[in-house]
């Protein structure tokens, strides 16, 4: 007996069907992490930003399916991230003066499959393409099935396999039935554990472009960006202080410095705040260590009046931090609307764990700024390479790595541990630290460091794999310009491509405690 077909119709989303549509996002998305799925707040601002590219499909007053779009203007020369193209879902980046629809998600609710939903969404979005007179739309695609074939095959290989009909794969399956063509396979565009991280690229023309009425009706629009970010790297000098004040200014100057070369992160050293030390009255390393907790909320607002002030992300070094009965060494993130994140240290060295009792770290954290995906591995942390291909694989594009290093063999390891992750991750890597010599109560304490921001090696980048570095023992800043799109381009097209040649069929790496993805305020 034929199967009954399903009364289903499309429509234009309300701000009322929201919380319907996160539910239906929710079954569609069930291997997703919770942090991933759209909240009320960004569909209210997608809606707002372009209400006329978002539908939704219903049966019987169920949602059963959605799909979202706005219009871009972009430079396929470059490669964006999902959050890059879409504003971080806020659709923000909204264009009407652009050429391209970009399809930013569509879903069909798992009880609804193969029933003709996303077909009926389809028709929608090329509805748009004519009513806007656009040339094609694009979108990213999952491949979930390649998960089943990595290590014995490419992406590229396991992507035109499917294309030739000589694999299946549900999602890009069901794109090419869409009438969607590949044009290039991605890495890193978007966060997909099924996928591996991998995306296709897809394109679909318009027929109906007419490019002499585009250029009529549109005023000139820019090409979106290249994603860039500068970085400064403040080598500190750990000079004798006699109060909090002193560090205050010694600060205020590297914040005032990085602010007038139009920097986007300023990064200090781990444990720079030792300078406190050389005023205090405590007799041992731990007693000393102990104390300098007390200044941690005049360290926390020291950093969040400078960021707020010259609009800067800092990575305020550490300090050590007090919570209950143990002490935990702490960066801070600070932005410029004041709100604080902090990454405790991981891994802890003999000396910090038998002389300040300093206690392990208890997370994994990713921040997901608006200008790139940064992690903190302080000091002994970045000699570790699981945690930074974990981190690598939660999405991050460059490593802040505060250290402090007393003499040359110490800061070595830090430096060619540092240059390994640039290479093995294809990601950059800013590390900077102390330099100088104080006399304190408890002995005396020498720094030695060269600040450097790292790159990977390959012919797109530096030949030594060194974007900047200081001087060597000097209070010094190292600034650099960092494009964070030609990253995300060459870890897919360089000579060597580590992120893509891994084998999983061989060998695994798992969190676990997955790593915290924090999106920044």
């Amino acid at each position: 007996m034929k199967e009954k077909r399903l009364k289903i119709t499309t429509r234009r989303w309300r701000e009322s069907d929201i919380p319907r549509i996160i539910e239906c996002s929710r079954a569609i998305y069930n291997d997703y992490p919770p942090e991933f799925i759209y909240n009320q707040r960004q569909y209210e601002m997608q809606f707002k930003a372009f209400p006329d590219g978002q539908f939704v499909a219903v049966h019987k007053d169920r949602i059963v399916g959605y799909c979202t779009a706005i219009i871009v203007n972009i430079d396929d020369d470059f490669w964006y991230d999902v959050d890059e193209i879409t504003g971080a879902g806020t659709f923000s980046t909204h264009n009407q003066d652009g050429d391209t629809l970009y399809g930013a998600d569509i879903g069909v609710h798992p009880e609804y499959r193969r029933k003709g939903v996303a077909m009926l969404l389809y028709q929608r979005r090329r509805a748009l393409l004519k009513r806007y007179n656009l040339r094609r739309m694009i979108a990213y695609g999952r491949i979930p099935g390649y998960q089943e074939h990595a290590g014995k095959m490419s992406a590229e290989q396991y992507v035109q396999k499917v294309v030739n009909g000589d694999l299946r794969d549900q999602a890009l399956n069901a794109h090419l039935k869409a009438g969607y063509q590949v044009k290039k396979v991605q890495l890193d565009i978007t966060i997909d554990k099924a996928s591996l991280n991998y995306s296709t690229y897809l394109e679909m023309p318009n027929p109906d472009f007419n490019e002499a009425k585009k250029r009529i009706a549109s005023s000139f629009s820019v090409k979106h960006p290249a994603r860039r970010i500068r970085v400064c790297a403040a080598q500190y000098a750990m000079k004798p202080v006699a109060s909090w004040e002193e560090i205050e200014r010694n600060v205020g100057f590297f914040a005032d410095f990085s602010s007038s070369y139009h920097c986007h992160f300023l990064v200090f050293p781990e444990y720079f705040t030792f300078q406190m030390f050389s005023c205090m009255k405590e007799t041992t390393y731990g007693d000393m260590v102990r104390k300098l907790t007390e200044y941690t909320d005049r360290y926390v607002e020291m950093f969040q009046g400078l960021a707020r002030k010259y609009n800067l992300y800092i990575v305020g070094g550490s300090q050590p931090v007090r919570d209950g009965d143990s002490i935990y060494n702490t960066a801070h993130l600070f932005t410029p609307t004041g709100h604080v994140y902090t990454q405790e240290k991981l891994h802890i060295t003999p000396a910090e764990r038998e002389e300040a009792n300093i206690q392990p770290g208890r997370a994994i954290r990713l921040f997901q700024t608006p200008y790139a995906r940064v992690a903190i591995q302080i000091c002994y942390d970045i000699e570790f390479p699981e945690t930074s291909r974990l981190l690598t694989l939660a999405g991050a594009e460059v490593f802040f790595v505060p250290y402090y290093t007393e003499e040359k063999k110490a800061y070595f390891r830090v430096r060619l541990c540092s240059q390994a992750r640039a290479v093995e991750n294809f990601a950059y890597v800013v590390m900077t630290g102390n330099v100088g010599n104080m006399q304190t109560r408890a002995g005396s304490f020498l720094n030695y460091s060269q600040s450097a921001i790292l790159t990977p090696s390959d012919f797109s980048f530096p030949e030594k794999g060194v974007e900047g570095e200081a001087d060597p023992n000097v209070e010094a800043a190292v600034v650099s310009e960092l494009t964070l799109s030609a990253l995300a381009q060459q870890r897919h097209v360089a000579t060597v491509r580590p992120l893509h040649d891994r084998r999983p069929d061989l060998y695994s790496l798992n969190a676990v405690s997955k790593v915290e993805i924090i999106r920044t305020e």
